[in-house]
């Protein structure tokens, strides 16, 4: 069968669960992957063929996707921030919202004299996508990273290796820690944040086959994670530190309040590309 024939049928048979155009993606990022061809290449050689051992993968392929199993999981990695990273039902899936919370603080640490001496924290590290995109960016940087998952931290650690940057990752559950043990210049977090009300908004394919320990709270105490964190932050920071969060788009105000409750002076909320509130930056 022609290249360009199966893509047709490709797209046909997902068309109930997805839109044209992500299911048309789906296909071009499978052949990168799988043939290490681009569109560009299949539009110039239209009479490409695939084997009969090539379409047996490719249609189990597609069977999974029919399923909703993420694309990323299928392909075992996902692109965040220019680098790749290896991904699986261990970690998130990395967002192009938290690439914004990355280049915003790439952004504020331009300011900065960032040596050696400079310290950064990501809490709940799940993929690794953030620290090691910052440690990419910063290699003068300490930068170390916390998650309560070692089979996260397994994925986050080959992720490092993966980009070439090194990176402290502690085993630690946030929520039963009373001091963080170092002092940080910058502390980021994307904690879990999505409500138990919310779960009819979430797609099933995150919500039947990503973590639910890294995406969802309790109704009756969302921010569970944003209070804890901006404690240990109050102690850790040093002076002019900065402390950086992902946070649910339905409480941006509540988030706010809650870190100028706890003695944050300066706090500014940020929208992403969408224009959901999403990340806030605190400072004392």
């Amino acid at each position: 069968m022609t290249i360009r024939a199966y893509r047709t049928h490709f797209i046909q048979e997902l068309s109930s669960i997805y839109e044209e155009g992500e299911a048309e993606s789906f296909f071009y990022l499978i052949l990168e992957a799988k043939r290490q061809l681009k569109r560009i290449d299949l539009a110039l050689q239209p009479d490409l063929t695939f084997s009969e051992v090539e379409l047996v993968v490719w249609n189990s392929i597609l069977e999974d996707l029919k399923k909703e199993i993420p694309i990323q999981y299928l392909l075992g990695k996902t692109n965040f921030y220019g680098l790749d990273f290896e991904v699986n039902e261990n970690v998130l899936i990395p967002r192009p919202e938290t690439e914004e919370l990355v280049e915003w603080i790439l952004e504020d640490c331009d300011k900065t004299d960032t040596t050696a001496e400079f310290s950064i924290l990501d809490i709940g590290t799940g993929s690794g996508c953030i620290p090691i995109s910052l440690k990419k960016q910063l290699p003068m940087a300490k930068v170390s990273a916390i998650d309560v998952s070692e089979k996260a931290l397994e994925v986050a650690k080959g992720n490092a290796k993966l980009n070439g940057v090194e990176v402290n990752f502690i085993l630690q559950n946030i929520l039963e820690t009373t001091d963080l043990l170092e002092s940080y210049d910058v502390i980021v977090s994307n904690p879990p944040y999505v409500r138990n009300l919310e779960k009819q908004e979430i797609k099933n394919n995150v919500l039947e086959y990503e973590p639910h320990l890294a995406l969802f709270v309790a109704d009756d105490d969302a921010l569970i994670f944003y209070r804890k964190i901006g404690t240990l932050a109050l102690k850790s920071l040093r002076p002019n530190g900065k402390l950086f969060f992902e946070i649910n788009q339905y409480l941006g105000k509540e988030t706010v309040d809650l870190l100028k409750d706890l003695g944050f002076q300066n706090v500014e909320l940020r929208k992403d590309i969408y224009g959901n509130d999403r990340m806030i930056l605190a400072s004392l």
